[in-house]
């Protein structure tokens, strides 16, 4: 099959993000733009945030969602807010976004929509793969050990004594590839960070679970529910093929965390899988697990599987780590086969993550005028796979988690997958997408992102 491709804008997300797609490739020594590469960061000093590891189970009946009650703000929470402030004062942002329109749309759901057209300047084209979700690291590409330290606010790791430490002006652990946590100076939100996990491996963006622990761990002790985790996998909108999550704060719940759910099965351990209902996009929602871990396990896991079967996702973690949305989507090779529409085109919304999940990021003014619930929910209608491949997917999930061995290291965990519920509630909204039957039987998929018709 040929290789597709398609003219991508990158967001900038760092001020040392390359407007010359060759420079990546020059030589660095001595660079004295106090970056996090070798010839910069020994001998630097950053604050660290080390968490004490979650080992009770995660409650997911106990919504973090409560307006009347005041609860105390965790020391993360804070911590992102005071640091990301200080880089405010810095003037280390693109633009103020907190100067950005933002407005809910009427409707059921209450879509969110804000004109952020500071996101759109000073962008540089490149050629982007969309057909691939698995890609080399390619160090002459920009990639976040070339960010300013100004930019980054802290390291983010386990604590080594079981209980949760800050340490203001630790050095930065190379030799065992700290994890650290920095501003993205192009921000959608409040708030807007960069989870980057071992930063000094290289990691390409994929999945594996240790990475996906620590996002987990993240939202856990940030312990506030409109603080959220996104991840895009390559083919799904990411730009910078160096392993990331985001998150920002956004004071109000997504219309992804009022749609209504319908539990399928359960993967063990505790941990249970849902199908939206009634949404644009088609998906599915973990939670529990008798451990954060197991969650953790049996979410990374489904996502190794879509990307070893080359299927571009975004991930949403929500409720301080209570539920995990997973979205298998295929509007970028939809784009790339001229199978959307000019008008959805001239908006030029990428539909990552954080539109996935309801929140419409516009850059034209005209669009955000005229934003509406319809609007929105034709964009996204474009973004969901089938029926017919969403339950293809789906069974490649259930049977990867059923068998565990899908981390590369050979750890096979005891996940037992019970039988699908294959009842179908009363269909409420034909204009919606809503439940659909599930086969008992797991069939075998297809690795390319089919196009619905």
């Amino acid at each position: 099959m040929n290789s597709l491709k398609i003219k991508r804008v990158p967001t900038v997300v760092s001020n040392y993000q390359k407007e010359d797609s060759d420079d990546g490739a020059r030589q660095v020594g001595g660079c004295g733009r106090n970056c996090l590469k070798q010839c910069c960061v020994q001998g630097a000093r950053l604050p660290l945030y080390a968490f004490k590891r979650v080992k009770e189970a995660v409650n997911e009946n106990a919504s973090s969602f409560d307006e009347n009650k005041e609860q105390p703000l965790p020391f993360l929470d804070s911590l992102v807010l005071g640091e990301w402030e200080d880089r405010v004062q810095k003037g280390l942002f693109r633009y103020d976004v907190t100067a950005c329109e933002t407005k809910v749309i009427l409707g059921e759901y209450g879509f969110i929509a804000q004109l952020n057209e500071g996101r759109h300047l000073k962008k540089r084209p490149t050629e982007f793969r969309v057909d691939k979700v698995l890609q080399p690291f390619d160090g002459s590409k920009f990639n976040f050990t070339k960010v300013g330290q100004e930019e980054v606010l802290f390291q983010f790791e386990p604590s080594n004594i079981d209980e949760t430490e800050f340490i203001p002006n630790a050095p930065i652990d190379v030799e065992n590839c700290a994890s650290v946590v920095a501003i993205n100076v192009s921000p959608i939100e409040y708030g807007h960070v960069l989870l980057i996990p071992k930063i000094f491996e290289c990691l390409p963006q994929r999945i594996d679970r240790e990475s996906f622990l620590l996002a987990l761990h993240m939202a856990v002790e940030a312990g506030n529910p409109y603080f959220r985790l996104g991840y895009n996998s390559l083919g799904a909108f990411a730009t910078i093929n160096h392993l990331h999550f985001q998150a920002y704060y956004l004071a109000t719940r997504f219309p992804i965390e009022k749609a209504p759910t319908r539990k399928i099965t359960s993967a063990g351990k505790g941990v249970k899988i849902f199908e939206l209902l009634k949404y644009p996009v088609r998906g599915l929602v973990f939670e529990g697990g008798d451990t954060l871990q197991d969650l953790a396990n049996t979410v990374a896991d489904s996502c190794i599987c879509l990307q070893e079967n080359n299927i571009p996702f975004n991930i949403l973690i929500a409720d301080s780590g209570k539920r995990v949305f997973v979205f298998a989507q295929c509007y970028a090779e939809k784009q790339a086969l001229g199978e959307v529409s000019q008008e959805l085109l001239d908006t030029q919304v990428n539909p990552a993550v954080w539109e996935v999940s309801g929140h419409m990021v516009l850059k034209r003014k005209e669009d955000y005028e005229g934003a509406s619930e319809e609007n929105a929910w034709r964009l996204l209608a474009e973004v969901s796979l089938s029926e017919e491949r969403f339950q293809e997917v789906n069974a490649l999930i259930f049977e990867a988690i059923a068998c565990g061995d899908v981390d590369g290291k050979g750890n096979v965990s005891d996940y037992k997958v019970e039988e699908v519920d294959g009842t179908r509630p009363s269909h409420e909204d034909a204009g919606a997408i809503s439940n659909s039957s599930y086969p008992a039987a797991m069939v075998s998929g297809k690795q390319e992102c089919l196009v619905q018709q």
